[in-house]
């Protein structure tokens, strides 16, 4: 199984990284590729050093971040064994896994919190179900009554992100539990495993749809 996940993993990370690429190809932000180092630069002095904000805008960027810094160091402990060496987690690496597990936990149910009203759905993210409600109901909406903050791929990654990881969290949580048989403990690492890899996906992409949007500012 092992082997299995290890090139699901990889193909599964290849056509995410490629398709954030094509994207900067495609789409406008084609011209950034221009200008790379300015356009890191730019990218992280909006991410990391926009003066800009609220009190509690910087705060929920705080936890933003730390979110994103627990994230990368659980990504590496977590997939550098499967990808690089096609084992298990063990030793240091899972130790390490362990401490910071809770800190993104913490920080993914602060922000699904602090974020969720910015990431409500509303008929401006519809259109095309808008135009049917309006042709069944004869009535028309009003789109004056919400503004926009996020684009709708991020509330869906968003959201993606807030339901994966119950399921993340809790998988591991139970498997550590002395109430559930060895077999019980294989498919709740198996359930970890995979939506851990499917969670890492979907933050790769909400975090690219973010920088673009701080670009475009």
């Amino acid at each position: 199984m092992t082997d299995m996940y290890q090139k699901i993993s990889i193909y599964a990370f290849l056509i995410t990284v490629i398709g954030i690429g094509i994207s900067y190809i495609i789409r406008p932000e084609r011209e950034c590729l221009k200008h790379p180092v300015r356009t890191l630069v730019h990218a992280f002095t909006l991410i990391f050093l926009d003066q800009k904000l609220s009190f509690a805008g910087a705060i929920r960027k705080l936890v933003y971040l730390l979110a994103l810094f627990s994230f990368v160091v659980l990504g590496i402990t977590g997939f550098y064994p499967t990808l690089v060496k096609g084992e298990h987690i063990s030793g240091y690496l899972i130790m390490i896994h362990a401490t910071f597990a809770p800190i993104l936990a913490i920080c993914l149910a602060a922000l699904a919190v602090m974020w969720a009203g910015k990431c409500v759905f509303n008929t401006k993210d519809w259109p095309w179900l808008q135009r049917i409600i309006e042709r069944l109901t004869l009535v028309k909406i009003d789109n004056n009554s919400s503004d926009i903050e996020s684009s709708v791929w991020q509330k869906i990654s968003f959201w993606l992100i807030v339901f994966l990881a119950l399921p993340l969290i809790m998988s591991i949580i139970l498997s550590m539990l002395p109430y559930f048989g060895t077999h019980w403990q294989e498919i709740l690492i198996f359930i970890h495993r995979y939506t851990a890899l499917v969670f890492a996906i979907v933050v790769l992409i909400h975090t690219h749809l973010i920088v673009i949007a701080q670009l475009r500012k």
